[in-house]
């Protein structure tokens, strides 16, 4: 025990968690702000630390670390694993490198935290699961970093689901529409890369809602029939970049290795029928993330971009006057809201990884399994790799000509 920590015992003051991340970027401000503030609006049993953020290039991982409130940087992730003074590893790196770093950490005595999707294939999924399981045994804890299950809103349409709300469910349908790709001249960047990315919109959105589903509903998808398409097949390439991961735009393109646009339909394991579709090239659409589940007694349906509401329609209540009504989910009632502003005050994107943040911690405090787990991530990832299969399978054809 440190001299800190026997004088945090000593005043009664909750132990330590140390953090170490891996990774700096989106991702990982999105993460630092996590850890950084949940402690602040929980009353934690374990209060985490910002103990060291790692980047391979030394001037940019400092000036996140001083930033971002973290009190050490490194520039060699095996170096972060074996720090005294970092219990979890948070994993924000590009796929290619989740199943080396968490498997690594997890045979080191640390708990995981590692960003979707789990990994870049089937393979290194299942090794991440089998590591997770026999550090299990030994104390150490692994989560998967899907974080739009801690909307409050989706938290509390999933309570109404399992509670039998809406009766049979028939229906699901997900769609996640960006438009950052739409621009042919965007630049070929490591999203664009299936070596580095695994693959494109259906990774990067797709695991999102294929997660969603499953989670709202408390299914799995047992099949898939897809499509999925590279509009943009030449890109241009940065310029004076590390692995594709900054720089500036040239005249000289390289092929993008990922899709763009993925669509499918899917069954659940209930019969009920699921549409799903994920692309990085609608034009107007930042962030959209839209939702509808119909049941037999009622449907719910959510957006991302009006994240603090929740639309429902109980179908059990006469014709005249029924029909979907908003639910504004800022009570205290809520999931994760009894910490936060009065009610009306709306929740926004960052929130969702200081509930992320908060969960881990109150699992490695009781010892108890996070979730979701790498096994929820593989089975996450088993489903991307059939759509895969599937749109592969379903080849554009040319027609006969007609005589």
């Amino acid at each position: 025990m440190t001299p800190r920590e026997a004088s945090e015992k000593e005043a009664g003051a909750p132990p330590t968690l140390g953090i170490g991340m891996v990774g700096y970027a989106f991702m990982g401000a999105a993460h630092s702000q996590g850890w950084r503030t949940a402690g602040h609006v929980f009353d934690l049993p374990m209060r985490p630390v910002l103990a060291a953020i790692c980047g391979r290039d030394a001037d940019a991982v400092r000036a996140a670390a001083d930033r971002h409130g973290w009190a050490a940087a490194e520039t060699d992730w095996r170096r972060l694993i074996a720090r005294d003074d970092v219990q979890v590893v948070d994993i924000c790196t590009p796929g290619d490198s989740h199943a080396e770093i968490a498997i690594a950490a997890l045979e080191a005595g640390k708990h995981v935290l590692c960003e979707k999707p789990l990994a870049n294939s089937v393979a290194e999924a299942e090794a991440m699961v089998r590591a997770a399981a026999d550090a299990r045994s030994r104390g150490q804890l692994a989560m998967v970093g899907f974080n739009y299950r801690r909307v409050p809103a989706i938290s509390y349409a999933r309570q109404l689901i399992a509670e039998g709300r809406l009766g049979t469910l028939r229906h699901v349908r997900v769609t996640y529409l960006q438009d950052w790709l739409a621009d042919p001249a965007a630049p070929l960047t490591w999203r664009l890369m299936r070596e580095r990315a695994g693959s494109g919109a259906l990774g990067d959105l797709g695991a999102h809602i294929v997660d969603l589903a499953q989670f709202l509903t408390g299914e799995r998808l047992v099949g898939v029939s897809a499509l999925a398409e590279t509009f943009v097949k030449e890109r241009p390439v940065l310029s004076g970049a590390t692995a594709g991961l900054s720089g500036t735009a040239g005249s000289e393109t390289g092929p993008v290795t990922v899709d763009d646009a993925a669509l499918f339909t899917g069954r659940l394991a209930s019969g009920a029928l699921a549409s799903f579709e994920a692309t990085r090239m609608a034009s107007g659409r930042k962030n959209a993330l839209q939702l509808e589940i119909n049941g037999e007694h009622g449907s719910l349906a959510f957006d991302l971009e009006r994240l603090n509401e929740l639309s429902f329609h109980d179908h059990t209540e006469p014709a005249a006057s029924s029909g979907f009504r908003r639910i504004l989910v800022t009570e205290p009632e809520h999931p994760y809201l009894e910490a936060w502003w009065p009610p009306g005050h709306a929740l926004g994107y960052e929130h969702t990884f200081v509930h992320q943040a908060r969960d881990l911690v109150e699992a490695v405090a009781a010892g108890t399994d996070p979730v979701p787990s790498f096994a929820d991530g593989l089975q996450v990832q088993r489903v991307l790799a059939a759509v895969e299969d599937s749109a592969a399978k379903n080849a554009v054809y040319t027609p006969v000509p007609q005589p």
